[in-house]
């Protein structure tokens, strides 16, 4: 057998399996796509040895800061996953509920859990006093008693407990179990957005690509509840510069809520509440699972890893 290669012959050697294996045809078939795709482009643009060398070494770079998930939002992917499931729900009439909004890589498991409500923030006050709360409802508007609300957002700095080491385990986290009314509610501050780490892997590419690498003021959610689909979305709070320029594509039109300023303290005394605050009201509808693993409350990452 001849071990010189045309291009084609290389591709069909790197796409074989050895005799008597058949491997994971699935894996076989992302393989054989992604990298005669790859072969193409650097066929089609030219692209040099050391062009080549430099993106893998970036890649190794970026394998190691962590920030995977911050490439696979900006470049669109994580809005690309969810526009499909959109469009597979239209075509099977499971278009009700809240939209779905991308998790975004910061979320963490196992956040301290309250009953009804909670307070976020921790310590002195470090912003605008927010309270959101509202109603978990079914999709025929029922109360669903019970659901958990895992809610997260960045500190006054645009960064994530976990993260950065300078914040407390689990600060700006929680888990809230809904009343019997379906009702929650928590207080916080009103966050800010973020940009993406500087002189890292992922702003160099951003930087090369021209593109700016801010996200707006946003709150992250699942909510989740047994028989009802898991929901994993996200809030916007109004007037950021960035609303509508979001680098991770998730801004969504029924997501952006409305604030109240100047909202009087009566009846939030439980939450420390001693002076009008900003209050946001925000219902969350949960679709009905049509199988067990539709409502298991998991984020991305452990879904896939069982």
């Amino acid at each position: 057998m001849s071990n010189e290669f045309t291009v084609q012959q290389l591709l069909e050697r790197v796409n074989g399996t050895r005799q008597g294996e058949e491997g994971n045809e699935r894996v076989r078939q992302f393989t054989a796509r992604i990298v005669s795709d790859l072969f193409r482009t650097i066929d089609d643009l030219d692209v040099s040895a050391d062009e080549f060398w430099a993106a893998t070494d970036w890649l190794s770079r970026l394998g190691g800061s962590g920030q995977m998930g911050l490439i696979t939002a900006g470049l669109g992917f994580d809005r690309l996953l969810d526009i499909r499931a959109d469009e597979a729900d239209r075509q099977a009439g499971r278009a009700s509920g809240t939209p779905r909004a991308i998790e975004g890589p910061l979320y963490i498991a196992g956040a301290p859990l309250s009953q009804y409500e909670t307070r976020l923030d921790e310590g002195e006050p470090r912003g605008e006093v927010l309270v959101m709360e509202g109603r978990v409802l079914d999709e025929n508007g029922q109360p669903v008693a019970g659901a958990l609300v895992d809610v997260w957002h960045a500190n006054e700095h645009g960064r994530y407990s976990h993260f950065d080491p300078s914040q407390p385990p689990y600060a700006l986290r929680r888990r809230i179990e809904t009343d019997a009314q379906g009702r929650y509610r928590f207080r916080s501050f009103l966050p800010p957005g973020y940009a993406i780490p500087p002189n890292s892997p992922t702003s160099e590419l951003f930087e090369a690509l021209g593109r700016h690498g801010n996200r707006p003021a946003h709150i992250h959610f699942l909510v989740a509840a047994p028989g009802q689909r898991l929901l994993t979305t996200q809030v916007n709070l109004p007037g950021d510069t960035f609303i509508d320029d979001d680098f991770a594509f998730a801004t969504r039109d029924g997501l952006v809520v409305t604030l109240e300023p100047g909202t009087a303290p009566q009846g939030y005394e439980s939450l420390g509440v001693t002076g009008p605050f900003t209050r946001v009201r925000f219902d969350f509808t949960l679709q009905r699972a049509l199988h067990e693993d539709e409502s298991k409350p998991l984020a991305r990452m452990a879904r896939v890893a069982g």
